[in-house]
């Protein structure tokens, strides 16, 4: 095992499942908890080992990564009794990596302080491929330091890795990554649907535009699946209006508007209601397609 170290790991769903696997890979003893056990079950047969309960991974792990879905969820794994910063061990380093506020980041930050336990949010990019191929992006906040301690262990997961600044820096890092996405999104999807209303073929479409300045993460990944009517999760509908909800709400706190944030998360709630919340975000182009039927 590298250098002894014990991991936990929190969360393990389309994204942290094969984050966790990274880290067992790189030969880092890991312990896993997730509300479903069964989504867990690959990474105990590769040698992770199974916790009860949140706090059990915290008393025994020297890092605890989280990766779960929504603020309030990290809210719940890291406060009260059976929480993460009551029962990690004072010199131990706790890492969030899901997309979260960044005031519940400082939080965090502010209490494991006070006990003596290092504190990181490092929210990522790259959806269900990025994390497969460990090449996900990841946005730290938090103390230098520990981010250059930590630094191996994000490797077996990423290779952008940036820190960002103080605690909640990565946080409002991922927030400026969603609304860059949330209006390219709505380009992509009207453009293949263009594609499709001019009787070309999307797919030779993508090896023209996919290379120019329209070329985009969103486009080069996800406009494939949705020609193909895959509109499996590589990131939630619902998770998408999650982070958009938390960047609409600090872009008013900080005093300015985000129009064309504001337009995207109106049509990703009316995917939500039609039922279409646990889609992958790509499933926009459904809608838009019908807008023209």
């Amino acid at each position: 095992m590298k250098n002894n170290i014990k991991i936990g790991f929190v969360g393990t769903g389309v994204m942290g499942k094969s984050m966790a696997l990274h880290l067992l890979q790189g030969e880092y003893k890991v312990f896993v908890y997730n509300r479903t056990k069964s989504r867990a079950d690959d990474l105990i047969e590769n040698g992770a080992i199974w916790m009860d309960t949140v706090g059990e991974i915290a008393r025994e792990a020297d890092i605890i990564i989280t990766m779960v879905g929504y603020p309030a969820d990290v809210e719940e794994i890291y406060f009260g009794d059976d929480g993460i910063i009551e029962n990690a061990k004072p010199g131990s380093t706790i890492i969030d990596m899901t997309t979260s506020k960044p005031s519940l980041a400082k939080e965090i930050y502010k209490v494991a302080k006070k006990k003596g336990i290092n504190a990181l949010d490092a929210p990522v990019s790259g959806g269900d491929i990025g994390a497969r191929n460990g090449t996900l992006a990841i946005m730290v906040g938090g103390n230098f330091d520990i981010f250059e301690k930590t630094k191996d262990l994000f490797e077996c997961m990423g290779n952008n890795i940036v820190w960002q600044g103080e605690a909640g820096a990565g946080q409002h890092t991922k927030m400026c990554n969603q609304i860059a996405i949330a209006s390219n999104m709505i380009g992509v999807c009207e453009a293949m649907v263009y594609a499709k209303n001019a009787g070309l073929v999307p797919e030779i479409v993508l090896k023209s535009i996919g290379a120019g300045a329209a070329g985009s993460w969103s486009l080069n990944n996800l406009a494939p699946r949705m020609v193909k009517g895959d509109f499996e999760p590589g990131f939630y509908v619902k998770h998408f209006i999650k982070d958009m909800s938390i960047a609409l709400s600090e872009a008013k706190e900080m005093g300015f508007s985000t129009p064309g944030l504001a337009l995207a998360k109106s049509l990703y709630d009316q995917l939500a209601s039609d039922g279409l919340e646990n889609d992958g975000t790509q499933v926009l182009f459904q809608l838009l397609q019908d807008y023209n039927d």
